[in-house]
């Protein structure tokens, strides 16, 4: 039997101010929480408050400028996640009945996910289950991994900036970067640049170029070539990347083929090396100590099955 204690916390608890809680935890701040759920940060100052009052413990140390977790707020965190996946999945968990399958799947991606076969897959799932409705939101790498760690999306497609115990990550297709420059830039239209040409030349890149993260390849090359120009912009997204580049501020990386349409148009002119460029691999991430509905476990086996199905060459673009 429940105590009358434990039973009267489970009566009058807000889970609001668990939903709060966790978010605070997530963004590291009381202010970032309250731009993510929309609130005041003394509103949301109010429901840590609310909640240590309820729990009998300090779950959070605030002092100037340093924000940490207690020993019980990190379990409780723990708790809060398991929560909110378990209600995130009610919903499907209600509607799933033995004659159709319906729901719901929230999926992460970065901003440069051109994948074929990817389309391939999605396209043959939503023919065998149209009552499955998907959201697509693109955000950097990082997020997308602290999104699935958090039980917000149920998979996410993504440069892996590290590896992490707790996801299962797998390729789930290699893309090669080439160097391009827009119509303003002197080297366009020029079939005589060599990659000395490039060398002090103004930059643009991704915030990933960096040798400890997920771009390390293209920093790579960049660094083994002594490509010293001036960094002029960068970006997580490709779009902004490739209007930096259009727009004359330097050159720099895309993935080969998803930019042959604007090099077929003449928005982009590409640029050495030619032979043996950078590879890079997107990978699909997913928690499997995760509750899932019956969609999002369907999607799931149908990306392992064709991942299984075809070779990594098979997936590599652009293609030999």
């Amino acid at each position: 039997m429940m105590s009358g204690q434990r039973r009267r916390f489970v009566w009058e608890i807000d889970w609001n101010l668990l939903r709060t809680f966790m978010v605070i935890v997530q963004e590291r701040g009381l202010t970032a929480a309250g731009e993510r759920l929309s609130l005041t940060q003394p509103s949301v100052s109010n429901a840590l408050r609310r909640l240590e009052t309820h729990m009998g413990c300090r779950l959070i140390e605030r002092k100037a400028g340093r924000f940490s977790v207690t020993p019980a707020g990190q379990r409780l965190y723990g708790e809060c996640v398991s929560l909110f996946d378990i209600v995130s999945g009610l919903p499907g968990r209600i509607d799933e009945s033995p004659d159709e399958i319906a729901g719901h799947i929230d999926i992460a991606l970065a901003s440069h996910v051109v994948c074929p076969f990817l389309d391939d897959v999605l396209a043959t799932f939503h023919q065998t289950f149209a009552g499955v409705t998907l959201s697509l939101t693109v955000a950097p790498s990082r997020e997308i991994i602290g999104a699935v760690l958090a039980r917000e999306v149920a998979l996410g497609i993504c440069l892996l900036p590290e590896r992490n115990a707790k996801l299962e990550a797998r390729p789930l297709y290699r893309e090669h970067f080439g160097y391009f420059c827009g119509p303003r830039h002197r080297l366009f239209g020029r079939s005589d640049v060599q990659l000395a040409d490039l060398r002090d030349e103004p930059y643009v890149s991704f915030k990933t170029d960096q040798m400890a993260d997920a771009l390390w390849p293209v920093a790579l090359l960049r660094q083994q070539q002594g490509l010293s120009g001036k960094i002029m912009g960068t970006s997580s997204h490709l779009e902004e990347v490739k209007r930096l580049i259009v727009a004359g501020f330097g050159f720099g990386p895309l993935p080969i083929h998803a930019v042959e349409g604007d090099v077929d148009a003449g928005r982009l002119w590409r640029l050495p090396p030619f032979s043996e460029p950078p590879a890079v691999d997107v990978h699909l991430v997913h928690d499997p100590a995760a509750r899932r509905s019956r969609p999002e476990t369907l999607l799931l086996e149908a990306l392992g099955s064709a991942l299984d199905e075809t070779p990594l060459e098979a997936r590599t673009y652009p293609r030999a």
